[in-house]
């Protein structure tokens, strides 16, 4: 049969249910895309092949199709960081080439019994660390939208997949901006959910005070519906959340009025290009419209965020890659005449120079005699910046402003300028810092028809108004159905 789309995560579930569809027939569609775009795009690391098949098949086989999960037969993607039980995961590193885990992240294994196929694992950054995906050792993704552009990162193989259609969602992670950047740059809705909120367990840990698994969809509807599988308490991970998980997908009416949106226009004066600006603005227009209530709020520590992220998040990178030696755990080298010498080599060879130069920031921070002058002070204004968003959001419902002050910007532009790259953080570290929610939905079209993303950022664990209002913003745009030409546009029908 021809599967003609629109498919969402949500419309998928229903037609499996009703047997309209049949799950097989899904994957086989998603790997089939895969197979017509992923050599443009370079989204995926690997596929799952007869692994999902053998999914989907038994899953057809169940009894009673309505009783088979929210997500049954969805296929669906995950990020190279997020252990998958017979498939790889190599967190973009030659460190990790050729690691099947023998488990599934806890996430995975959720989403699994929900009834989603796992289809593939995507490209990323090495170890999460990077705003391009120019970072990963098996080389750059590409923007669907513009393959000379990046999708952004680290999550970018992720943000690109959904985005050219390869499957209706994905899994990302996020510990500086690395899902909501790349799904602003891609026009796809990306969520990075309050700390605790979802399980790490199964997570290769970068700074762990704020890696967090979100999902990436072309829907609010389909990403509230993914994070509802995926959330709760996790004895294996001590730092996940009791705080009950709502049904967020089954309460979205698009009623926005009497919210409250906070804006730091003060914050927003320099540095955001002007046709970001204006697609912010205009929805702005839009929740205004719709019943919002606008209001100004102040950020005064706001500029501060991305020097205090880069101590803090090298620092626990530092500490948490020490792992890596080449004796129990990644690369070993096979030339080495003493102990120390394969330690140094194993780690040389194993690491790229983004690695290399996060590690060795983080471990200077972390150094006698610079300790207290950089991570003790870092801790402290991190605090400060914590109260900022607090003091803000006690005076209103979520805050608003651009996921990236720039459209996508060109593969290889910044790579010589970690200064420049770290910038494109500025307006996504503060919630991740924070331990906040925050979300990126599309919201318009900047230079050279670029993808823009507006960001919202919510109280500790109320997804519910972020959901709340991006869906009430779905309602009156198109900008999430818009579909990017540059990548095998003629398969595309299918989702």
């Amino acid at each position: 049969m021809t599967l003609a789309g629109p498919w969402t995560a949500a419309a998928i579930r229903a037609a499996v249910g009703r047997g309209d569809v049949s799950a097989s027939e899904m994957c086989r569609a998603a790997l089939a895309r895969i197979d017509a775009a992923n050599p443009q795009a370079s989204a995926f690391l690997a596929t799952a092949g007869a692994l999902a098949l053998d999914r989907a098949a038994a899953l057809d086989r169940e009894p009673g199709r309505s009783a088979r999960g929210p997500l049954a037969g969805v296929p669906i993607a995950i990020k190279d960081n997020i252990c998958t039980a017979g498939l790889p995961t190599t967190a973009g590193s030659r460190m990790l080439d050729g690691y099947v885990p023998p488990y599934s992240a806890t996430a995975v294994a959720r989403l699994e019994r929900a009834g989603a196929i796992v289809i593939g694992k995507t490209n990323c950054d090495e170890f999460a660390m990077g705003s391009s995906n120019e970072h990963s050792a098996f080389g750059a993704t590409r923007n669907p939208w513009d393959v000379t552009r990046t999708p952004g990162g680290s999550s970018g193989g992720s943000a690109a997949a959904v985005a050219a259609r390869m499957v209706p969602v994905a899994l990302g992670s996020d510990t500086g901006g690395s899902v909501r950047q790349p799904a602003g740059f891609c026009g796809v809705v990306g969520v990075r959910p309050t700390y605790g909120r979802v399980s790490r367990y199964g997570l290769l840990s970068f700074a762990s005070s704020m890696d967090q698994i979100g999902p990436l969809s072309r829907t609010v509807a389909d990403a509230a519906l993914v994070l509802e599988a995926m959330a709760g308490r996790d004895d294996r991970d001590a730092t996940s959340s009791d705080e009950p998980v709502p049904e967020w997908s089954s309460h979205l009416t698009g009623d926005v009025r009497g919210a409250r949106v906070g804006i730091p226009r003060a914050w927003l004066g320099d540095g955001v290009d002007a046709d970001v600006r204006r697609a912010v603005d205009g929805a702005i227009d839009v929740l205004r419209q719709r019943g919002a209530a606008m209001v100004d709020v102040e950020l005064p520590h706001a500029s501060t965020a991305v020097p205090v992220y880069y101590i803090v998040a090298t620092a626990e990178a530092s500490s948490n890659l020490a792992r890596y030696d080449g004796v129990r755990y990644g690369h070993r080298t096979s030339v080495h005449e003493s102990l120390r010498e394969m330690y140094e080599r194993s780690r040389d060879e194993g690491f790229g120079a983004e690695v290399k130069r996060r590690i060795m920031l983080g471990t200077f921070v972390l150094s006698a005699g610079y300790y207290d002058a950089f991570y003790a002070k870092a801790q402290l204004v991190r605090r400060l910046i914590t109260a900022d968003l607090d003091a803000a959001l006690d005076t209103c419902d979520v805050l608003l402003m651009p996921t990236s002050p720039s459209v996508a910007f060109r593969l290889g532009e910044r790579i010589d300028d970690p200064l420049r790259m770290y910038l494109a953080d500025v307006f996504t570290v503060g919630a991740s810092l924070a331990g906040l929610p925050a979300m990126s939905i599309p919201c318009g079209f900047g230079a050279g028809g670029l993808p823009v993303g507006l960001q919202l950022i919510g109280r500790r664990f109320d997804e519910a108004t972020l959901f709340r209002l991006g869906d009430g913003y779905e309602r009156d745009t198109r900008w999430h159905e818009a579909r990017p030409a540059g990548v095998c546009a003629e398969s595309m029908d299918w989702l």
